[in-house]
C-alpha cells in the first residue's frame, strides 16, 4: 500500500508484472475510487463547461465522454479530465485525485455568470475498472445492458451485479474495458462478483504499479509528469482537444492561440533504452552529447522486454538524426527515439 492524494492505494496486489500481463491478454480489476467526481448541472451547465475547460462539452450528447483540460490563464495545465454527459442538463466531470479541489474550485469559481451548479460528488461514487480483451466478456452476464452498444468514450446507466451503477467504455490502460461508478456502499458487492465472475478468464486485482506501466506502454501523459501547469496540451502533443472553432470565449483562449501559432517550445518523445537500466522522471537526455531534455516518465516495458520512457526535447532537437542517450547515475544510456505509443491494441 502506498499514500496517494490522502487516500491508501494498492501498489500492488502480487506481482505488478503478472497485473500488467493480465490486462494484456485477460483482464485486471483496478479500484479507482480516489479519483475526483464533480458535478455540473442546470440548463447552462454545457455553456459554462464551454467557457472552463478548452473543448467543446456543450456539443457531446447525452451517453457520451470527452477527454479535455482545465488551463490556466496562461495556458497551462490545471488538470487533463474525463468528461460524461449524463443527461441534457448534467455533466460529470472526473478530475486526478490529487487536483479534485483545484478543479472543483476552478469551475466553481468559472460558472458563476451562467445557470449552473457545481458540486464535489467524489463522496457519491465509488469506481471500480475492469479493463483487457476480456472484459466485456466477464461484465456482461453480471449487468442486462447490451454491452456492445456501448461505443468507446460512451456510457449508460444500467445494473451491474444487482447495483444501480453509470457503465462507462472508457479507461486509462490501452485496453478495451469498462469503468463501473456505483455507490460506495455497493462497491464490495460489485468487486467481489466481478472477481468471482473473471477468474476462470484470468481477472485478478491490479495496483498503480500496474495501471502506471499500461498507460505509459499506451502513451498516456500522466499529470505532474508530462502534464503541469508548466506545459501546454501543444506541447504534450495534445493540442486536438483544444477547440477554437467553438462559441464564445474560454480560459486561457487568447495564450492558447498564441502558443498554437508560435509553435510548442519542446516536444513529448519516446524512447525505448538499449539497455536493462530504467529512465525515472527527471533523467537528462542527450542529443550528440548535448542535453536536449528530461525525462518525464520511465520505466521497464513488460510488453516489450525493454525499457521505456517519454521524455520532453527542446525545440529545435534534431533528435531523428541525433545519438541519444539518457543520464542514469553517470552513465550515458544509449536510447532510441520511438513512436508513440509503445503499443496499440488490435482493434
Amino acid at each position: 500500500m502506498t499514500s496517494f492524494a490522502g487516500w491508501q492505494m494498492p501498489l500492488r496486489y502480487g506481482s505488478e508484472t503478472a497485473e500488467h500481463q493480465a490486462v494484456r491478454h485477460a483482464a485486471g480489476l483496478f479500484d479507482l475510487s480516489h479519483m475526483g467526481e464533480i458535478g455540473v448541472r442546470g440548463p447552462g451547465a454545457g455553456q459554462a463547461l464551454d467557457y472552463a475547460l478548452v473543448g467543446s462539452l456543450s456539443a457531446l450528447r447525452p451517453g457520451r465522454a470527452r477527454y479535455t483540460m482545465i488551463c490556466a490563464p496562461d495556458g497551462g495545465v490545471l488538470d487533463d479530465l474525463v468528461v460524461y454527459r449524463l443527461g441534457d442538463e448534467d455533466f460529470l466531470v472526473i478530475a486526478n485525485a490529487a487536483n479534485t479541489a483545484v478543479v472543483l474550485g476552478s469551475l466553481a469559481e468559472r460558472s458563476s455568470g451562467f445557470d449552473a451548479v457545481v458540486s464535489d460528488a467524489t463522496d457519491d461514487y465509488a469506481l471500480i475498472a475492469i479493463q483487457g480483451p476480456a472484459a466485456a466478456g466477464i461484465l456482461a452476464p453480471l449487468t442486462g445492458l447490451e454491452l456492445g452498444d456501448v461505443k468507446y468514450y460512451a456510457g449508460a446507466f444500467g445494473e451491474v451485479a444487482g447495483a444501480p451503477a453509470w457503465v462507462a467504455r472508457t479507461g486509462y490502460t490501452g485496453e478495451d474495458g469498462f469503468e463501473v461508478f456505483c455507490r460506495p456502499a455497493d462497491a464490495v458487492g460489485v468487486w467481489e462478483a466481478l472477481s468471482a465472475a473473471g477468474s476462470a478468464a484470468g481477472l485478478i486485482p491490479a495496483g498503480l504499479a500496474a495501471r502506471d506501466t499500461l498507460r505509459l506502454e499506451a502513451g498516456m501523459p500522466l499529470y505532474g509528469n508530462e502534464l503541469g501547469p508548466d506545459v501546454t496540451p501543444f506541447e504534450a502533443g495534445l493540442g486536438r482537444v483544444v477547440k477554437f472553432d467553438k462559441p464564445g470565449d474560454f480560459v486561457g483562449r487568447s495564450a492558447l492561440a498564441e502558443r498554437a501559432a508560435a509553435g510548442p517550445s519542446r516536444e513529448l518523445v519516446g524512447l525505448t533504452l538499449q539497455s536493462r537500466r530504467v529512465a525515472r522522471h527527471g533523467y537528462p537526455v542527450m542529443a550528440d552529447s548535448r542535453e536536449a531534455g528530461a525525462v518525464t516518465s520511465g520505466a521497464p516495458s513488460p510488453t516489450l522486454g525493454r525499457p521505456i520512457a517519454m521524455a520532453y526535447l527542446g525545440a529545435g532537437t534534431d533528435a531523428a538524426d541525433a545519438v541519444l542517450t539518457v543520464g542514469i547515475r553517470g552513465e550515458a544510456v544509449p536510447a532510441e527515439l520511438t513512436d508513440l505509443p509503445f503499443y496499440s491494441r488490435s482493434r
